[in-house]
């Protein structure tokens, strides 16, 4: 019997717990954190600006009711003092442009309060501010000075983007209409070993693949050849495999490069390749998942009622191996089950494949997505509960 996770929207304040808002000053976490490239006369430009726009529903709406709205960023990792790499001033001019009337303050993380959740930084970010409210998901696993320290201090709430994701992500955590499915890829099974051991206990079906499947093989004992292990979680990883019993599905068989071969980016490497069952070869290299497996999770992804999805499941980056990523993301999006597909590689293989209107829910935050399945909570959250003007019990 797993127990029930509660909903994590409960108790934290919305946009319509605020006090009246006209004339008033309301500080906005955002997660503007855009990628910048170089446009005419080396002047640093957004070269996408989605984050930006995701927090237009926001911003219009603190507007459309009178308040003076300033939002705060990070951008980049600038160590705790200015770096003019990661200068706001291009995030700032394409503001202005969706959301007139907008301003926005200096890089956060230019002060190392940020991060150390200085009491001192967070005193003078709030200064002179009347309300907060934070639509910055993507960062809201963090426990740094514009996530968790203003909402000790004003009014606050969550934003249109924080709540939408965390209900949507919710849905995932109470009763979720089952079979409820995760698929759980990637490099590094380190940075998802607490998330595979939580959605162990919940889900109907763990499936596994990508890089990360090889240190489970190798405890089963499989020759892995020379893909990745990660020797110091080999025991983890058993512990893992023991409590999930069958409802873990790992790869049946694998595509694999050969020793000298290469991986492309955007175009075909070099090297053989072949299919093997989980068995590989001394020299070759694990980079998608074979035809055997691609039955298998195919199976589990069709009788399922509810998906998550974060990590791809090869190296797709190279178009020979990105037939494993590409017939799951087909069978999610022919399933009519409730699925939420999460993580910058795998959203940014659905979009390649043009399929992201085809899921129910893309995840804009992979990291908070990921702590908010696994925990059932973020410290966001958990500090907008004690806000002010929280909702009581």
């Amino acid at each position: 019997m797993t127990r029930r996770v509660p909903d994590p929207l409960e108790g934290v304040p919305l946009l319509e717990d605020l006090p009246p808002l006209r004339a008033k000053k309301v500080l906005v976490r955002a997660d503007f954190n855009v990628p910048l490239v170089e446009g005419d006369g080396g002047r640093l430009v957004v070269e996408d600006d989605y984050r930006i726009r995701a927090a237009l529903p926001t911003l219009h709406w603190l507007q459309e009711r009178g308040a003076v709205v300033t939002a705060c960023t990070h951008l980049g990792r600038p160590k705790g003092r200015p770096d003019p790499r990661f200068d706001v001033q291009p995030v700032r001019e394409r503001l202005e442009e969706l959301a007139p009337g907008g301003a926005l303050l200096d890089n956060l993380r230019f002060d190392p309060g940020e991060e150390a959740n200085d009491p001192a930084f967070v005193a003078r970010l709030v200064d002179e501010f009347d309300a907060y409210v934070n639509d910055a998901f993507g960062a809201s696993h963090r426990a740094h000075g514009s996530i968790v320290g203003p909402p000790l201090r004003l009014p606050s709430a969550a934003g249109r983007l924080l709540a939408r994701e965390a209900g949507m992500l919710g849905r995932l955590l109470g009763e979720p209409e089952r079979p409820y499915v995760a698929v759980i890829g990637g490099a590094k099974v380190a940075d998802k070993l607490g998330l595979l051991i939580a959605l162990a206990e919940r889900v109907d079906r763990l499936l596994v693949g990508g890089a990360m499947a090889f240190t489970l093989l190798s405890v089963q004992g499989h020759p892995i050849g020379r893909s990745l292990i990660e020797p110091e979680h080999l025991d983890e990883c058993a512990r893992l495999l023991e409590a999930a019993g069958p409802r873990l599905l790992l790869p049946l068989d694998v595509v694999v490069l050969g020793p000298d071969g290469t991986i492309g980016s955007g175009n075909p490497g070099t090297g053989s390749t072949a299919v093997v069952g989980t068995d590989l070869p001394e020299g070759w290299e694990g980079v998608d998942i074979g035809p055997e497996t691609r039955a298998s999770f195919e199976a589990a992804i069709g009788g399922a009622r509810s998906i998550f999805w974060n990590g791809p499941l090869g190296a797709f980056e190279d178009p020979r191996f990105a037939t494993g990523t590409r017939s799951l993301a087909d069978a999610i999006a022919s399933s009519d089950a409730f699925s939420v597909v999460g993580g910058g590689d795998t959203v940014a293989a659905l979009d390649g494949f043009k399929l992201a209107d085809r899921v129910s829910f893309v995840s804009t935050g992979g990291g908070a997505s990921l702590k908010l399945l696994e925990h059932g909570d973020l410290p966001a959250l958990q500090a907008l509960r004690r806000s002010p003007n929280a909702p009581r019990r």
